[in-house]
């Protein structure tokens, strides 16, 4: 897997790259993740001014998330949470699904049963 975090604005420290690596790394038994590309920056003009997004590359559809907020480690936060709420509605996908294909006996569906 390739991680690529990118700052802007933003210092980079090793407590925030490790909070980053440790929740991404922990996604890696759920889906193989290719690369990892995960964006931090900070704009005063905006309100929430931090801005974390996080791009994931799987063999699948690709996976985006984002977190916005006043604090760095909070947007960290919500762009992690994000990325583990896509993930969990694409591995309930099949099931969703699998369910709607399933066809109810007519005499449930309200239809009449031929004789």
């Amino acid at each position: 897997m390739k991680l690529t975090l990118q700052h802007c604005n933003v210092p980079s420290t090793h407590e925030l790259d490790s909070i980053l690596e440790e929740g991404i790394f922990e996604l890696q038994p759920r889906v193989k993740i290719d690369e990892a590309r995960v964006q931090m920056e900070c704009c005063w003009e905006e309100s929430p001014s931090y801005r974390v997004g996080i791009y994931i590359v799987t063999p699948g559809p690709d996976i985006q998330a984002e977190g916005r907020d006043h604090t760095i480690r909070a947007a960290i936060r919500m762009a992690l949470n994000d990325l583990e709420k896509r993930l969990r509605a694409r591995e309930r996908k099949p099931l969703q699904r699998l369910r709607s294909n399933v066809q109810l006996p007519a005499a449930r569906r309200g239809g009449r049963l031929r004789r």
